[in-house]
């Protein structure tokens, strides 16, 4: 698949999972509703990109089967003690979209999974809060990931 349907893939899973915890929707109805009037659709006036589907389902389904043990994680890794829950559910669908990617996905390098988060968050936020999600998603990776970081 390509870098673009991956991309794509990522916004679709972040609007996903807001609209699971903001709607209270399941998994099944999201899948549906995902896969038949969103991706590779026009809604609005907005062109969404088609998106690589088996990876879309692979990172929403790990996302929701690791929840407990994702948002632990990023609450350690949040500064200054600021819980997950008091953060935008926008932020928090990114966090935990990044996070699994980072711990479960070794055949994407940690550094492509943080730019690609920050870039959904900039498509969000501003540079304050695009700058936090990169913040925590570089703290998560250096911890799932050290190889990655080590000094060369």
């Amino acid at each position: 698949m390509s870098v673009e349907q991956r991309s794509a893939a990522r916004l679709a899973i972040v609007q996903a999972l807001y609209q699971m915890e903001v709607a209270g929707k399941g998994i099944n109805e999201i899948f549906a509703e995902f896969e038949v009037h969103w991706i590779g659709r026009e809604i609005e006036g907005v062109q969404y990109k088609p998106a690589e589907l088996q990876f879309f389902r692979d990172i929403l389904r790990g996302v929701l089967d690791n929840q407990q043990k994702i948002d632990r994680e990023l609450d350690a890794a949040l500064a200054g003690g600021w819980p997950l829950q008091r953060i935008e559910a926008v932020m928090r669908a990114i966090l935990r979209a990044g996070a699994y990617e980072l711990q479960n996905r070794a055949d994407i390098p940690a550094r492509v999974v943080i730019k690609e988060y920050v870039d959904v968050a900039g498509a969000f936020f501003g540079p304050v809060e695009s700058g936090m999600i990169n913040a925590v998603l570089d703290r998560l990776a250096r911890q799932a990931r050290p190889d990655q970081f080590e000094a060369k």
